[in-house]
């Protein structure tokens, strides 16, 4: 590969680069963009390596070529921590090279050498693409539906 995707991981002062990223990616995907929640998030992850990482992607000839957020989250079944690969976003002069792959590998480096022995992603059900992609760097489907309850402000039951 003459001109290989690159990866760095992203500082605090990346933000506004990377947020005009996530809400392009947002609208391709079809995903609601929530700026209370997505911001702060963000934000957060970048300011905390205990959260995980932001890797920028670029190569010498795409300066801004996409991101990767990378979560750390806890499974008995999965023996103790393990990175979630939250969002993998190329940019459109990205495409079309061979860098999702090479985007997935950069992701799996980045776990690896944390320490991690398993990731786990979510793909939207329209997204048949990306789930191909996923399907063929290795990952299964784990025949399992992802559900969601929003806490808000206050949970009831159990309190500290």
């Amino acid at each position: 590969m003459s001109n290989p995707l690159k990866a760095r991981i992203a500082a605090s002062d990346d933000f506004p680069r990377i947020i005009r990223m996530v809400r392009d990616f947002y609208v391709e995907d079809e995903i609601l963009y929530q700026p209370g929640l997505v911001e702060p998030g963000l934000r957060s992850l970048l300011e905390n390596a205990r959260h995980g990482a932001v890797l920028l992607l670029s190569s010498d000839d795409v300066a801004e070529a996409g991101y990767i957020t990378l979560g750390w989250c806890f499974s008995v079944e999965q023996g103790g921590r393990f990175v979630l690969l939250d969002e993998l976003y190329l940019t459109p002069a990205a495409r079309g090279r061979g860098w999702g792959r090479r985007a997935l590998d950069l992701a799996r480096d980045w776990a690896a050498a944390q320490g991690a022995a398993v990731i786990r992603l979510e793909v939207n059900h329209h997204n048949a693409r990306a789930k191909k992609l996923y399907l063929s760097a290795g990952y299964r489907d784990d025949a399992r539906d992802i559900l969601t309850l929003s806490l808000g402000d206050s949970a009831p039951g159990l309190h500290p």
